[in-house]
């Protein structure tokens, strides 16, 4: 992928929504999350459904794998 259509797929998230993009593909719950943000589970689960929303993704594997290819983790 072209580096400024990496940044436009990263650029609908705000700098949160790319934190708890890169926690979430790294495999830690809501929970676990929440407790590094000092929010509730539940507001990681909106993260999460907001950020998938914005790049049209639909389940955790796709979005392990965009992670990937924009270079957010190492596969």
């Amino acid at each position: 992928m072209k580096k400024n259509t990496k940044s436009k797929a990263l650029g609908v998230l705000s700098p949160r929504e790319l934190e708890v993009l890169k926690l979430v593909v790294e495999g830690r719950t809501s929970k676990e999350i929440a407790g590094l943000f000092g929010v509730k589970p539940s507001s990681i689960d909106t993260y999460r459904s907001r950020i998938m929303a914005k790049l049209e993704i639909d389940d955790i594997p796709s979005l392990v794998r965009f992670a990937i290819r924009h270079g957010l983790i190492k596969p």
